[in-house]
């Protein structure tokens, strides 16, 4: 099977053991030296319906991704989600 970015971006994202749903992919992490996908993000919540900013980003390793199917990417999250700060990008 052969999935493009643009299609993971419309693929939610469900931890297996709790069924919490994360939300969709928005960007991914790239290894330039080995050439592979090193992790997902997916953006955090909205805070007071988006007026107050987002929580953190959740960052999945590719190691925890269990099944990556036509709709949606089933993860196994060991312990809690990393989490990181969006880096903000002006031009």
């Amino acid at each position: 099977m052969m999935t493009y970015f643009s299609e993971l971006r419309y693929k939610e994202v469900i931890d297996v053991h709790t069924g919490f749903r994360l939300g969709y992919v928005c960007d991914l992490e790239f290894e330039d030296c080995e050439g592979r996908i090193a992790s997902l993000i997916c953006p955090g919540r909205a805070r007071f319906f988006g007026l107050l900013g987002r929580e953190d980003d959740y960052i999945l390793p590719w190691n925890c991704i269990v099944r990556i199917g036509s709709d949606i990417i089933l993860i196994e999250a060991k312990g809690e989600f990393m989490r990181r700060k969006r880096q903000g990008r002006f031009l």
